[in-house]
């Protein structure tokens, strides 16, 4: 693989995960929300949503096809 490649996942990853605990940590520290009333909120859980989204995609194997030839 392609070292700047894999240096981009990596760096990816990182940003992910420290974003990632932020986001945990917000969500820990904020003030108790009114049930489904509370935008910001809903919107903090959304983020961490799709923060685990990105890392799950990065940290799956990746499926390269290869040509294959038919014989006789």
């Amino acid at each position: 693989m392609n070292t700047n490649f894999e240096g981009s996942v990596s760096t990816a990853i990182e940003n992910l995960k420290t974003a990632q605990l932020t986001l945990v940590a917000e969500i820990k520290n904020y003030p108790t929300p009114i049930a489904g009333c509370d935008v910001q909120f809903n919107h903090l859980l959304e983020e961490k949503a799709r923060v685990n989204a990105a890392l799950n995609a990065l940290s799956t194997s990746i499926f390269t096809p290869t040509p294959r030839q038919l014989t006789a």
